[in-house]
């Protein structure tokens, strides 16, 4: 995550020094507790947070608790992991939904915090569970901000009340509850309340919040602030508190280029759990914020659980089945392949979900320079190809191969790649279906997990391996050289190393081999 990548990097490389030490003096520590408070205060985490944050560290890590462990280094760790998930909640808070619908859910917050567009996110997230939400357009103040939220209302596929055309005309107070009534009339169980905002806080902006808190009785009031205001954010959240109060968190722009200070600062001061988080622009880059898997993701640890949930929601079981089975029978074509990358397109950003992986940041560089289009390159490819030759490509000669790389917008190169990767996928993957180990291209076979019987088989092939070329000389060169290439006995390491010179040709042998090729 973008937003933690300064602060995730500072604390790895102060971990990995750690690493080389067998037992950890109370300097080790200190120098650790020291390097881990600059971390925070560089991310822009709240002064009094990296105070409380790193005594408790220090205070643990010179306990018995570490004294006593076989890995100090792996202690200290979980210690900054378990002190981190504290101040990011502590556990996983869920919305609370009214025993009498409809839930009314208010958004609060500064102007341009993302609340509108969060406002859309959180409906599509609520129908997917089932449940039927209204928008009701509150916030009359900013220019066009009813219009906003109507198209953000279209494209979540969810309701909207708006009776007011907004731009400073309208009562919001009596739009807040008159929606409210309004969602109760139509069977509506969740009401979601996008308010105005400002640039700044005000008196003008808390007492019409608080107007329209008092009028609607919300069971949740979500403060939504951006995650990239940095120090701000402590004073923006006390504020509110003071004047609204809020039962949760929301944090927007996680996603940007920013050192997570927010995140890492507001659950703490304000004693409110953070309860969404908001990665991405699209309508459904929200997620439920879980403070251990945040954690893990800043010491970058990786957050599996979240990417198998992802995965869960995006794959169907019923065709994961179906497509084991064409596995099992070498039936997987093309048409398979292209069904299998729109089903992980529907998972979002591969290099969100690449992240997500413990130690990935480390391979940072890498993840900056992958390039999603790939995948798009790649369907239009397959898509530019009749039904047969995605069947059976085995049917692509030169010239439909042009007409291929014609139609997507590629070269022949780029189409003869595809397939070749698609071959050796394919076959990699049937090998796995019927229980035997992938041949790794650039590896060979995996030494000794072979199926009963290959060995034999391997023995013949390699026996009537040879050249075949008519030069006398050329074809004693090449056999000498697969002669020399292929393990003489198993007598080395797994991979051909490691064997001493016992299949080495002898010194009669190269002198025969010279004389063969005229140079003796």
């Amino acid at each position: 995550m973008a937003t933690f990548g300064t602060l995730s990097d500072r604390l790895t490389e102060t971990f990995r020094n750690l690493r080389t030490k067998g037992r950890l003096t109370p300097a080790d520590v200190d120098g650790t507790v020291r390097e881990i408070r600059r971390a925070l205060l560089d991310a822009d985490v709240a002064l009094v947070v990296v105070k409380e944050f790193s005594a408790k560290v220090r205070e643990r890590a010179l306990g018995d608790e570490v004294n006593k462990a076989l890995n100090p280094a792996q202690q200290v760790v979980q210690i900054v992991n378990e002190e981190l998930v504290a101040i990011l909640g502590g556990q996983q808070r869920r919305l609370q939904f009214a025993k009498n619908p409809p839930t009314v859910i208010m958004l609060a917050g500064l102007q341009g915090s993302g609340k509108t567009t969060f406002a859309g996110k959180l409906a599509k997230m609520l129908e997917k569970d089932g449940h039927t939400p209204l928008l009701i357009a509150a916030d009359l103040q900013r220019p066009n901000a009813v219009n906003q939220l109507q198209v953000v209302a279209e494209r979540a596929g969810a309701a909207i009340y708006a009776p007011e055309p907004g731009n400073g005309v309208g009562d919001p107070v009596k739009v807040a509850r008159d929606g409210v009534e309004y969602a109760r009339r139509q069977q509506h169980d969740t009401v979601i309340i996008d308010t105005a905002g400002r640039l700044g806080v005000d008196a003008e902006l808390m007492k019409q919040a608080a107007d329209i808190r008092t009028a609607t009785d919300p069971d949740e009031v979500l403060f939504v602030i951006d995650a990239m205001i940095g120090q701000d954010a402590v004073n923006t959240a006390k504020a509110f508190q003071d004047g609204v109060d809020f039962t949760g968190v929301v944090l927007s722009k996680l996603d940007g280029d920013a050192r997570g200070g927010a995140a890492l600062s507001v659950a703490s001061v304000t004693g409110r759990p953070i309860i969404f988080a908001s990665t991405g622009e699209g309508l459904d880059d929200l997620e439920a914020f879980h403070p251990d898997r945040m954690a893990s993701r800043i010491l970058d640890l990786g957050d599996i659980l979240t990417l198998i949930e992802q995965a869960q929601s995006a794959f169907d079981e019923e065709e994961a089945m179906k497509m084991a089975e064409k596995l099992a029978t070498e039936a997987f074509t093309l048409e398979d392949f292209l069904e299998q990358m729109q089903q992980m397109r529907k998972m979002g950003s591969m290099k969100k979900m690449l992240g997500m992986l413990p130690g990935m940041g480390q391979m940072k560089q890498q993840l900056d320079d992958f390039d999603e289009r790939e995948i798009d390159r790649t369907e239009a490819i397959i898509r530019s190809m009749t039904p047969a030759e995605r069947r059976n490509t085995k049917l692509l000669n030169g010239s439909r191969r042009l007409r291929i790389a014609r139609g997507s917008g590629m070269t022949v190169t780029d189409v003869n790649q595809l397939v070749q990767r698609f071959d050796q996928a394919a076959k990699m993957m049937k090998t796995v279906a019927r229980g035997g180990m992938p041949n790794i291209p650039g590896m060979g076979p995996i030494p000794g997990a072979g199926r009963p019987g290959a060995s034999s088989k391997r023995g013949k092939q390699q026996k009537a391996k040879g050249s075949r070329s008519g030069n006398p000389a050329k074809r004693a060169e090449e056999n000498a050289g697969i002669a020399a290439a292929a393990p003489a006995a198993p007598t080395g390491s797994g991979f051909g190393l490691g064997g001493g010179a016992k299949g080495a040709p002898s010194a009669e042998d190269l002198a025969e081999l010279q004389r063969m090729l005229g140079r003796g």
